[in-house]
C-alpha cells in the first residue's frame, strides 16, 4: 500500500527532531514533551543495542499523543459511518497496527536534525503547532493538526509542505473503497501488516 510508504517521512519527523526555541502554550508544550521523551531513548546506549526494545518505547510516547481512532475515521471519511462499530474498532486497531510496524523502526534514522518552534493557533478544542524542521540540506516545514479531548491534546494529523498525511490516506483509501470495496481495502491492509511483520522477524535473523 503505497500510502504508508508516503506518509512515512511525516511520521518519522514528527517525533525525531532537536528542539528550537519559541513561546509555548499547552499543545506546543505537548509536542515538546514527546520530542524530549523520543530523543532521550533514542540516545539511550542499551536500547541502541536493543532496536526492537527501543521500538517499542518509542511507540509507547508516540502512541500516547497520537489520537489514532481520530486518524482513522478522518482517513476513512464518508466510509466510516458505512461501518458497523466493530468494523470501526477493527480498522483503528490495524490502522494503528500499520503506523506502528511502518514508521516506529525508522525514527531512529533521524537524529541530527534542529527544529524551530514557530508558534501555535489555538481555537477552542482545535489546535495547531507550527515548526520547521532544518537540517544542513533542507528546510521543512511540519504542522500538527491536535484535538483536545477532556484534558489532554492529542494530534490527529500531521501536515508536511502543505500535504497532509490524513488526507493522504484518505484518498488511497476512497480509491480502494469505491474502486474495490470496503473488504478489499481491509485485505489490502491485512496483507501490508503481515508482509511487514514477516520483514521484521526476517531482520532478527540476519
Amino acid at each position: 500500500m503505497r500510502g504508508f510508504g508516503v506518509g512515512c517521512a511525516a511520521f518519522v519527523l514528527c517525533f525525531s527532531m532537536f528542539l528550537g526555541q519559541a513561546l509555548a502554550g499547552e499543545p506546543l508544550d505537548t509536542i515538546k514533551q514527546s520530542t524530549e521523551q523520543v530523543l532521550e531513548i533514542l540516545r539511550d546506549p542499551q536500547l541502541k543495542a536493543d532496536p526492537a526494545a527501543m521500538e517499542g518505547k518509542i511507540w509507547e510516547v508516540v502512541s500516547i499523543r497520537f489520537d489514532f481512532e481520530e486518524m482513522a475515521r478522518r482517513a476513512l471519511a464518508v466510509h466510516w459511518r458505512d461501518r458497523s462499530p466493530q468494523e470501526q474498532r477493527e480498522f483503528v486497531d490495524l490502522f494503528g497496527k500499520l503506523l506502528q510496524r511502518s514508521y516506529s523502526g525508522k525514527l531512529a534514522q533521524y537524529t541530527d536534525e534542529r527544529v524551530d518552534y514557530l508558534g501555535e493557533e489555538i481555537e477552542g478544542p482545535r489546535a495547531e503547532v507550527r515548526t520547521k524542521l532544518v537540517s544542513k540540506t533542507m528546510e521543512i516545514p511540519i504542522d500538527y493538526r491536535m484535538l483536545k479531548k477532556s484534558t489532554e491534546w492529542r494530534v490527529y494529523d500531521v501536515v508536511i509542505e502543505g500535504v497532509s498525511l490524513v488526507n493522504n490516506y484518505r484518498n488511497q483509501f476512497n480509491r480502494i473503497v469505491v474502486s474495490s470495496g470496503y473488504k478489499e481495502l481491509i485485505h489490502r491492509m491485512r496483507t501490508k501488516w503481515e508482509d511487514l511483520i514477516r520483514e521484521s522477524e526476517k531482520k532478527k535473523t540476519t
